[in-house]
């Protein structure tokens, strides 16, 4: 596997190689494959931005987070961010907002309701990200099918196969009603976050309960 070191090289040059961070100021640090973001951003979603460059790095089995956000302007108010954020879900069209409510409180957003498809719950989490005061976004909201028919493992299976990125043969799907959990192993966090979003997309899913393990295989260049 990857010393230390050489994660944590990766780890800095993906988050410099993303344009949003490349003013902030954000440290790494490396331990067998336990990464650690530390530093500040002006931005809630300059913070996501960072999490999301370092598991996309092969090797990273875990990211722990301690980026603090400091805004330049602190004069905002929780009913201020309250309208933007009713405003961001109904300006998103993939947001069915009359079925969210949102509730805020020092500055982090909690959205609750429900939808139909993950996709939705996922949009309307990105739609508030944005917003200037934001210090964190807690997604309650849940997902009732309007589909009922039985949800076809080997379907899963054959979506799962199709992701070249993926070694679906290492990965085991379990359907329960309209439950899916997936066990087994994968390589990367990315391809656990990977094979959750291609789950999501079937027809009838309720909840997923990614049980993936990351195990780095690591070759190194002679």
């Amino acid at each position: 596997m990857k010393t230390n070191e050489e994660l944590q090289r990766d780890v800095q040059n993906a988050i410099k190689w993303e344009p949003q961070l490349q003013a902030a100021a954000i440290g790494v640090t490396a331990k067998d494959g336990i990464v650690t973001l530390m530093g500040t951003v002006d931005a809630y979603y300059k913070k996501i931005e960072a999490e999301n460059a370092a598991k996309n790095v092969d090797g990273v089995k875990a990211v722990v987070e301690e980026i603090e956000i400091k805004y330049s302007n602190s004069t905002r108010t929780d009913e201020d961010i309250a309208v933007d954020a009713l405003k961001a879900l109904l300006d998103s069209w993939n947001v069915p907002q009359e079925n969210i409510q949102v509730k805020v409180e020092k500055g982090w957003i909690t959205i609750e309701g429900h939808v139909t498809w993950n996709y939705q719950k996922e949009a309307a989490e990105k739609s508030i990200a944005h917003i200037s005061g934001v210090r964190g976004v807690t997604n309650h909201i849940k997902i009732k099918a309007e589909i009922q028919n039985e949800i076809e493992k080997h379907n899963i299976k054959r979506a799962l196969s199709s992701n070249w990125t993926l070694h679906s043969e290492n990965i085991l799907v379990k359907v329960d009603g309209t439950k899916v959990t997936l066990t087994g192993s994968v390589s990367s966090i990315y391809q656990k976050d990977l094979a959750e979003k291609i789950v999501w997309k079937t027809p009838g899913i309720w909840a997923v309960d990614n049980q993936l393990a990351v195990e780095h295989k690591y070759t190194p260049v002679l």
